[in-house]
């Protein structure tokens, strides 16, 4: 055995190895090295799309929480109105029955009024007729004085 040979015949075998792995081994490798580079960049754009749309349903989130506030602002504003509105409307409720309560009180005290002074006139008229009767030592016949009696009420 010649070393020369030896070598020769290991680099023919090396050599038909290479093109061997060139032609049916590194296609593959290739290839699927490809393909993960691009799965990797798919991934990467689909993450960046991802943050992307994150921020952006982030920002549409708080444009509908602000939008949420306002109209509930303008609700607790509204309600607000409403409740003095109906304080106001039952101040003038209350005014108004007030008002009415005193006129019939005012109503029944002028009635009371007036029947204490036709009893006070009537006994007015029952003391004058007394006192006639005293002084005359005579009675009173009270139909036939009754215009007198009525003038007398009159000027009381």
């Amino acid at each position: 055995m010649n070393i020369n040979s030896t070598l020769i015949g290991q680099a023919i075998a090396f050599a038909i190895f290479v093109m061997f792995c060139m032609k049916f081994v590194w296609p593959p490798l290739i290839g699927a090295i490809n393909e993960r580079q691009r799965k990797i960049a798919e991934g990467l754009n689909a993450a960046e799309k991802a943050k992307a749309d994150l921020a952006t349903a982030e920002r549409d989130v708080q444009q509908e929480l602000d939008l949420a506030k306002t109209k509930a602002a303008a609700l607790i504003e509204q309600a607000n109105k409403s409740a003095n509105q109906l304080v106001e409307d039952a101040k003038s409720q209350a005014q108004v029955e007030g008002e009415r309560i005193r006129q019939q009180a005012q109503a029944s005290i002028d009635q009371e009024i007036n029947q204490a002074r036709e009893s006070l006139r009537a006994q007015v008229a029952e003391l004058a007729v007394l006192g006639a009767e005293k002084i005359l030592q005579d009675k009173v016949d009270v139909q036939k004085h009754a215009s007198m009696l009525d003038q007398l009420a009159a000027k009381l």
